[in-house]
């Protein structure tokens, strides 16, 4: 069932008035099947060449985006978080929180080409094109490694002084990293390697989804607080905090639309309408499924797609919770468009 929210205009973070809304215009089109019953983190759209690398249990399933088919996998890579695409290079790259390494492989064949030796509980990855690195956020190891693609070897790390969960970069010479645990944001080099600032997400804890609006120097944080935050990047000021749903894990943003999605574990994507660098209005949720908490965006085509699996209850002992675990089978890619 969709959960309406109440639209709200906010401004300098004043709430100004409130009216229900429904999402605009946005739909599960499509639902794309994946073999395995494995557990699930990340999925990362190539636009390059069209595919979705899906991490899933001790593999990456890769997929087709426009049909779904299964191109291949990447396997062995044990507890799977992560994937950065490399398409100059052919090359993509997988964090596995199972043995604390990074798997190179041949976007090509999806052959592993070597591994890399890192920091404990590597998640996050993405690679950034302005200085040409491979970036990864540790959790427990609270920091930030860079990683030369083309070598396959480790440049240097940034200490955060706290679990990282993601980062963004600006493409002018400044990094932002997320610190879940400490509800803050760290500004860092990219280039030289080391943390500059530390700003308090004011109004938000346990921050995980990060997406930056580089023209207007706006960082939108999702927060497991059923928040998402507006931080100004130049001085940490938290300008707005607007309703999202509950379990965010991911956040996007469409420039050209001026729309920010944020993934809910919960089942929905909540929407935010920007109208100006300080004036925000949440417009609604999309329905989703119940664990579709990880997202990639699509810029061209403004498709959404999350990865789910349907859930079932495992019996409760006496005097215990119910808990819920995956029904075997039912792993899958939702597809949302605007229709």
């Amino acid at each position: 069932m969709r959960r309406i929210l109440a639209a709200c205009l906010v401004l300098s973070g004043i709430t100004g008035f409130c009216i229900a809304a429904d999402a605009p215009g946005f739909k599960v089109a499509k639902k794309y099947p994946v073999p395995g019953d494995g557990g699930f983190d990340y999925i990362v759209f190539d636009g390059s060449m069209n595919r979705l690398y899906v991490s899933h249990g001790t593999e990456v399933n890769v997929l087709d985006a426009d049909s779904g088919k299964v191109l291949g996998k990447v396997e062995d890579t044990p507890g799977v978080h992560g994937i950065a695409i490399v398409p100059s290079l052919h090359r993509g790259f997988t964090t596995n929180g199972g043995n604390a390494t990074v798997t190179v492989f041949d976007t090509n064949t999806f052959q592993a080409i070597t591994k890399i030796s890192v920091s404990a509980d590597p998640d996050f990855i993405f690679y950034d094109p302005k200085t040409g690195r491979i970036f990864v956020c540790h959790g427990a190891a609270s920091k930030i490694t860079a990683i030369d693609p083309e070598q396959a070897t480790v440049i240097g790390e940034v200490d955060l002084g706290g679990a990282a969960e993601a980062a963004v970069i600006d493409g002018h010479g400044v990094g932002f990293v997320n610190l879940e645990k400490l509800s803050s944001v760290v500004s860092f080099d990219p280039l030289h390697l080391t943390a500059k600032q530390k700003w308090p997400i004011a109004g938000c804890k346990t921050p995980t989804g990060l997406a930056l609006d580089t023209l207007n120097s706006r960082l939108f944080i999702g927060c497991r607080s059923k928040v998402l935050a507006i931080m100004d990047t130049n001085n940490g000021n938290v300008i707005a905090t607007l309703p999202i749903g509950e379990r965010v894990d991911a956040v996007a943003f469409d420039a050209e639309n001026k729309l920010i999605f944020a993934s809910n574990g919960e089942g929905t994507v909540s929407v935010i309408r920007q109208h100006s660098p300080d004036k925000y209005e949440s417009v609604g949720d999309i329905s989703t499924q119940p664990s579709a908490k990880t997202m990639a965006f699509d810029l061209k085509t403004k498709r959404l797609f999350l990865s789910a699996a349907e859930m079932e209850a495992i019996p409760a002992a006496d005097g215990q919770k119910a808990r819920m675990k995956r029904k075997p089978g039912s792993f899958t890619v939702l597809v949302v468009e605007r229709q």
